[in-house]
């Protein structure tokens, strides 16, 4: 008899859950909207596996809705702070995520972040599409370089090395700050040093981060207020990683020179904007860092990789750190 997975959504990328679906019974939220939790638990009775997206909410009350059958909680996602990982511990359920298939992916969004907020494009672009680029001055669209320019990573994991490797490209001076590698022996693309020094010496600062109470607003005001004012600030980690309205009042004050935002706090954010949205000297966009046809699919397949080898008493894939089961 299959046993039941319940996914969170009925429409992913590439054909994962075709072949999640010839191997288990699936069960899928097919509502336009976000699923919430009462829409989720209504689902989730008697499953063995959930997969899930990064946003969704995945806690105790979930985990107790599925019952006893449940042993795994696959994310098609990199980061897992939307999983209850203490609750999913205590039942013996397994999570897992998706590194790896995004690194290069999310590498690449970076390095657009870095030259749209460095550079001014979007405000560019806007000006053009309003008309009101009607003569040729010295004076405007000016940004600043990004060649030449010394690179702070904050977070030196898969995304964190794949961004210095692009860095090489634009003759950047790279740093990295990660209390938590222990990988960087021998590594000739970047240079640890302190937090401090980091935010100190760093045109441009990318935060490669996971979501977890040592990490929410890590970069705060006074982290903001140790950056060079001509300095750019860019996430592509989680939203909560920095304080936001301490970076809106750095940019509006014109003590931090620009931003470039991936991920937000609140996720998604429908018509309800941030303010974020509006600020000139933002790049925003709606959490992209791994959207292309090829990764999204390999993500959502090594969801199913990890679901099927759990469900078959093999040991997941991928799973999240402390999340072996």
């Amino acid at each position: 008899m299959k046993k039941r997975v319940l996914a969170t959504r009925d429409n992913l990328p590439g054909h994962g859950l075709d072949r999640l679906s010839a191997a288990a019974d699936v069960v899928a939220w097919s509502g336009t909207d976000k699923p919430g939790r009462a829409d989720l638990a209504a689902l989730a009775a008697g499953v063995s596996g959930v997969l899930a997206l990064g946003n969704d909410p995945v806690d105790g009350a979930l985990m107790d809705a599925a019952g006893p059958s449940l042993r795994v909680v696959a994310l098609a996602s990199m980061g897992f702070d939307n999983v209850d990982r203490a609750a999913a511990a205590e039942r013996g359920i397994a999570v897992t995520h998706t590194p790896g298939v995004l690194a290069e992916t999310t590498a690449d969004l970076t390095f657009a972040l870095i030259l749209a907020a460095r550079r001014r494009l979007a405000s560019a672009s806007a000006s053009l599409g309003a008309g009101a680029w009607d003569v040729f001055r010295m004076h405007d669209y000016l940004g600043l370089d990004v060649h030449g320019a010394t690179l702070g990573l904050i977070g030196y994991g898969q995304i964190g090395r794949a961004v210095a490797r692009r860095a090489q490209g634009f003759g950047m001076r790279v740093l990295h700050h990660d209390p938590y590698a222990s990988h960087t022996s021998g590594d000739t693309l970047s240079t640890p040093v302190s937090l401090a020094g980091l935010l100190a010496e760093s045109d441009i600062v990318s935060l490669h981060v996971p979501l977890t109470d040592d990490t929410r607003h890590l970069i705060s005001a006074r982290e903001l207020d140790a950056m060079k004012p001509t300095a750019t600030l860019v996430s592509t980690a989680r939203g909560g990683v920095v304080d936001e309205e301490a970076l809106l009042k750095a940019v509006r004050e014109r003590r931090l020179h620009s931003a470039g935002l991936d991920v937000y706090e609140r996720e998604p954010m429908g018509g309800e904007l941030s303010p974020l949205v509006a600020q000139p000297h933002i790049v925003t966009l709606p959490h992209i860092g791994s959207a292309t046809e090829s990764t999204r699919a390999a993500m959502v397949d090594l969801a199913v990789d990890n679901i099927l080898d759990v469900l078959a008493d093999r040991p997941a894939r991928t799973p999240i750190p402390g999340g072996e089961r």
